[in-house]
Formats: structure tokens, sequence, C-alpha cells
């Protein structure tokens, strides 16, 4: 054969193979090669170049890990579950004897075939709980097709992870926390005897780890990305008008409530984190409210924060200066942040109405994303991520994620909630056209970062 035909194809071959995304499949369909059972005693079982998962009565809940690790790849692969289980696929997962005697831990993409229909969401499992729950994003509820296999895609790039069921994007995320791990398939735990021998299935399961530009899909910008980034915008995110709030390191832009410096205690930036001082009652350490020096309208504004134990603290919005009253305080609609379990003004007010995500003193805060059930709130020491959206006189509050009360600050409605709380001597309260974004110091230690706003 002559030596410039087979050079040719050689050549071909090697533009080919770098030209594509290279597959590899994870499963064999024949036996678990290459997979390790953790935690949990649900048993996985091999039925038509499947595997199968079954739920099981009094076990934790079970994972199936790879035994390789991976960090930046595209996943594919089919799912199955029967009606009445959830499950999951760990992305980037780990499982350490330090961590929580070895509780595997990490991203998990959802397999929800219930009435929440929350399957392609970002669970962070046994760490930080949803990071991407489908409450924000209608169209990809609509994804999974529950009974039937439905195709997941999966990316993970960098800080960058991305799901597809059947074709239709479901989440968006930015997180950093963790870069490398391993790949499992979840039986979840089970209460119910009616539960019990319920099955999820997997199969056609392959990854690629180079070429990755030939496996990626495009980002449409359909659905809402989520950023958990600190102190930092990803592109999309300036794209769409949003700023920070807070640079992370100064007091730019920040001001003493009703005042016009910074307070000189109280107050504290350290390590990227705006922290509130603890302190007792007309402490000198006290430093009082702070504020935006600049005023907002219609505006979405989003941060992370974290309570220590018992702490109490809260964003007002639509604030106004007046110079009657005394500088560090100021009035406004508020978000209230606060240990629910520890904190006495959580009994206080009215049916809940002064507990955490609620519009302090007037709106109780509710889940209403899945139907008044569960905040879903992260204990202290854990970050919480806070979004307010104000638009036309229509206020919401989001917490993780999730919708918590709903409200327009120029109805008859509001304006009797106003009459019958405290706020009933303030004339026109929370009726300013623009106002101050404010942090209140209540005494207690209170963290945020992240502080990001844009103009509607």
């Amino acid at each position: 054969m002559p030596k410039y035909p087979l050079l040719l194809l050689l050549t071909l071959l090697t533009l080919n193979t770098y030209g594509q995304a290279r597959w590899k499949d994870l499963f064999n369909g024949k036996d678990l090669t290459g997979w390790t059972k953790k935690n949990g005693n649900a048993e996985y079982k091999i039925v038509d170049k499947a595997i199968v998962g079954v739920s099981q009565l009094n076990t934790p809940n079970t994972f199936l890990c790879t035994d390789e690790t991976y960090g930046d790849f595209v996943l594919e692969l089919d799912v199955k579950v029967e009606p009445g289980l959830n499950s999951g696929i760990q992305i980037r997962s780990l499982s350490d004897p330090a961590y929580n005697n070895g509780r595997v831990h990490g991203y998990q993409v959802e397999i929800d075939p219930g009435g929440r229909a929350w399957s392609g969401g970002i669970y962070d499992e046994a760490r930080n709980g949803w990071l991407y729950p489908l409450s924000i994003n209608p169209t990809g509820q609509k994804a999974f097709k529950t009974g039937q296999w439905n195709r997941y895609h999966i990316e993970a790039i960098g800080p960058h992870l991305k799901t597809w069921i059947n074709g239709i994007p479901c989440a968006d995320v930015w997180d950093n926390q963790t870069a490398r791990g391993f790949i499992a398939l979840q039986v979840h735990a089970i209460k119910q005897e009616k539960q019990n021998g319920l099955t999820v299935q997997w199969r056609n399961i392959r990854i690629a780890t180079d070429n990755l530009d030939k496996a990626v899909w495009k980002n449409t910008g359909a659905i809402r990305e989520v950023s958990y980034l600190q102190n930092q915008l990803t592109e999309r995110e300036k794209k769409e008008g949003w700023r920070l709030l807070w640079d992370g390191k100064t007091a730019k832009g920040w001001k003493l409530a009703n005042a016009d410096n910074f307070p000189a205690a109280g107050w504290a930036m350290q390590d990227g984190v705006l922290k509130v001082l603890g302190s007792k009652k007309d402490s000198l350490r006290k430093g009082g409210d702070i504020e935006t020096v600049e005023e907002f309208g219609d505006f979405e504004l989003e941060l992370d924060f974290k309570l220590t134990t018992g702490g109490n603290s809260g964003v007002k919005y639509f604030v106004v200066d007046a110079p009657k009253k005394k500088a560090g305080t100021g009035l406004g609609p508020e978000f209230q942040i606060l240990d629910d379990k520890v904190h006495p003004d959580a009994k206080a007010g009215v049916n809940g109405n002064r507990t955490t995500g609620s519009l302090y003193d007037l709106i109780t805060a509710e889940n209403l994303s899945e139907g008044g059930t569960d905040k879903r709130m992260m204990p202290p020491g854990k970050w919480n991520k806070l979004r307010i959206v104000s638009k036309n006189g229509q206020v919401e509050h989001w917490l993780n994620n999730l919708k918590m009360v709903e409200y327009d600050r120029h109805s008859q409605i509001f304006r009797n909630l106003v009459a019958k709380s405290k706020y009933s001597t303030y004339p026109n309260f929370a009726q300013a056209p623009t106002g101050h974004i404010l942090f209140q110091d209540h005494g207690d230690e209170v963290h945020f970062r992240s502080i990001k706003i844009r103009t509607l």
C-alpha cells in the first residue's frame, strides 16, 4: 500500500478525534465495574442494560458512586423513575470521613416525578440545600415525563453548572464550592411502606472530558441564571444590567442612615464580608443602620446573608432620610432577617409576621413556591440568598430562590395592613417613589456579601 494514502488516513483520523468530543461509557451494561455503593443499603441491580435502584425501608440515602472523579465534563444519561420515589444524580460529589462520617455530599441534579416537578433542578446534598429550585423555571418543570425514559444533559465547566431534560433547559448555576468529585446515582431514603420496592433506572450513561466545546449546548439565556460567586458578576449579569452594590472591600457607596458619614464602629469589612458586629444595646460599639448613598425606585436586589445564633437584622427599602430623625436609623418596608428558632421576636407580632422573609410586622413569610410548606432557610452559620423585586408598586420577597411574600405597596389592602401595625402613625409609609436601601444594626452579629442590584 502506498504510504501517502495511509498517512492521509491517519491525519484525517487525528483531525476527526480532535474535532469531536471524546465520549466514554460509564456503565458497560453488564455489571457494576467502576462503581461503589456508599452510605445506604438500597439494592442496585442490572436489568436490560440499565442500572435499577430499588427503594428500601429503614436505610438512609444510598449512592452508587463512580470510582473515578471528574472535574470539567459533559454527562448524558437516560432516567426513568416510578411515581412516588424521589431520586437524583450526584456530580462533583465527595465522601470524606471527616465530613459527617463520610456522608455523600455535593451537587445533585434532581429526579422528581411528583407534583412539585423540580426534575433537573440543582440541590446541594447534605451541604447547602437548594441552589436552583425549578420554582424559578416553570418551563423546565414540564420537561420531565413521569413513567417514561428521560434524557438528561448535564454540563459542569469551571464553576458553571447547567442541566437540560429532553432538550429543555432546566437549571443554570454558578458555584465554585467543588471543582472535582465523583458521579453517583441516588436511591432516596423512604418512610412509607407503599414506597418500598419502587425503582429508579439509569442507562446509556456517557461522559465527555475532552474537546468539551464540541459537547456543550448553546446557552440561549432562556432561563434565569443564579450565581453564588462571591462579590463578582458573571458576564451575563453584566449584560443584564447588574452591578455590585458593595465592592467587597470599602465603604464606597454606603453611609450611616440619615447621615453623611460611614460609622466609625459597629461594622467591619473582612475577607469579602460586610459584618454587623455584635454589641449590647446602646453600646459604644453599636454603629447604627447603614444605607446606600444612592436611592432606588424599581429594582431587583440580591445578596447573601448569614446569621449567628439568635441574630436579628433586616434589609429595608424605600427609606427616606429625615433631618429630625436620629442618625443611624431609617424607616421603610423591611425584609426581616432573624434566627426564627431562637430569637423571641419570631413569636411576637401577628401570626409570624416578624420571621425571616416576612414584610416585617405586616405580611408573614410563607413558602409560596411550594404551597406554604417549610421556608427551607439555612440555619445560623450557613449562607442564605435574599432577593427583593420591586416594580410598579409590586414587591416580592424571595428566600433561597423561593417566593415568600408578594404585595402591592400602593394598594388599599396594603394601607389597611399599615393602619393596623406599628407603622400606623407614619403618614405615607412605603409610598416614596425612590429611597435608600438599608441594612439594620440590631446589635447582633450578621454577615452580608455578594450585594448586587439592577434597576428595572
